[in-house]
């Protein structure tokens, strides 16, 4: 089993909680590194028809039987518990007694903040890191790899066809968590929704444009967003800003969590297709920032991630804040480095004098330019 790097963090919560929650997309993990921590108390799963019938019925009683503490998986959908979990957390003091986990962001938080605010902490599980790949010796020395198949476990210790899987991936969350969430009609809509999301992944969001291409509103575009967003399939990344004298593009960027994924509806296959395709440097861009927000998530750090643009075009790709300082990142899918790559850092250091800067390339070339300037190649993501 490959070593999952939040669990320190997950560790050090169950002794300062009295109940852990633990979100993440769907085959993400969560279920074993759930039963890892608690490998002494029940394991109950609310996806079991009975199980879940029986909760909603009588969730008192059902409760009863795990006064001693469990570990609840996707324990939203028997939301009715939650207030009489409360009365068994408030009857003790003890830290560690349960581990919650969901499939979604929105409705697990929801239910945590009604019931369970001040008695529960909060992780994400994303799917595997390189940095967890790396430690486990699984990693590859092409990124390309890494890229077509992402990051979710079973595919790499199964060593499946990620395309393959993928495919049976986005029917299942389609047809089934999607109407969980949201009254959808059109699952067809929905769907290729999903797929021209795909061709936005680093870019500049156009919700306007998106309504058209889907053939629906505007206000239907921000809903579904957010459905994709809390089921862990996509996240916003906003403008930076800091009272900068300069007129900034004020719409966010969209990313996917996992770039198998991406690939996926992209119709990308292979490799030779993906060093191809025209949108080669947004998903490596993808690839890139996806992994720094794993590597934060997994130490649980609340860092802001950001991108720098304005109305000039000048522009960062990531913008990380440290300590009250930015860190400036630029991403370039290419080895070979040249001094155009470096412009928009170069931009930046005018606007922010003292801001660490550093260059992330697809080659192998590592080299400090000056004090505040450095380049690094893609594996160097481990340590960011």
């Amino acid at each position: 089993m490959i070593n999952r790097l939040i669990l320190p963090a997950a560790q050090k919560a169950l002794t300062q909680f009295r109940a852990l929650c633990i979100t993440g997309p769907r085959q993400s993990g969560k279920t074993t590194l759930s039963k890892l921590l608690f490998n002494d108390k029940p394991y109950v799963n609310f996806e079991n028809p009975s199980v879940q019938y029986e909760a909603e019925q009588n969730p008192e009683s059902f409760l009863k039987k795990f006064r001693h503490g469990a570990v609840f998986d996707e324990v939203q959908r028997a939301p009715l518990i939650f207030r009489y979990l409360q009365e068994i957390l408030d009857s003790s003091s003890k830290r560690g007694q349960f581990i919650l986990t969901g499939s979604n962001n929105f409705l697990l938080q929801e239910q945590v903040s009604q019931s369970l605010a001040g008695r529960a902490g909060y992780l994400s599980l994303l799917p595997l890191s390189y940095a967890e790949l790396a430690d486990a010796r699984l990693a590859d020395k092409n990124v390309n790899k890494h890229i077509l198949t992402g990051g979710y476990p079973e595919i790499w210790y199964e060593k499946l066809t990620a395309n393959t899987w993928m495919g049976s991936y986005v029917q299942t969350y389609v047809q089934r968590d999607v109407r969980l969430l949201k009254n959808i009609t059109n699952l067809a809509t929905f769907n290729r929704f999903i797929y021209l999301c795909a061709n936005y992944a680093g870019q500049i969001l156009n919700r306007d444009e998106l309504a058209k291409k889907t053939g629906v509103d505007t206000k239907t575009i921000l809903a579904w967003l957010g459905l994709l967003e809390s089921s862990y399939l996509i996240f916003q990344l906003q403008p930076w800003h800091n009272n900068m004298n300069k007129r900034i593009i004020k719409s966010p960027k969209i990313y996917f969590y996992d770039t198998g994924l991406l690939c996926y509806l992209l119709g990308v296959k292979s490799e030779s297709v993906l060093k191809k395709n025209t949108a080669y440097g947004a998903i490596f861009e993808n690839w890139i920032i996806a992994e720094i927000r794993k590597n934060n998530f997994n130490t649980a750090q609340n860092e802001g991630m950001y991108f720098f643009r304005d109305s000039a075009a000048n522009e960062i790709d990531l913008i990380i804040e440290r300590e009250g300082e930015p860190l400036a990142i630029e991403i370039k899918s290419g080895g070979k480095i040249t001094d155009n790559m470096l412009r928009g850092l170069k931009y930046w250091q005018k606007l922010q004098p003292n801001s660490q800067c550093m260059l992330l390339h697809g080659g192998t070339l590592n080299e400090i330019i000056n004090q505040r300037m450095s380049v690094l190649p893609w594996t160097e993501i481990v340590n960011l």
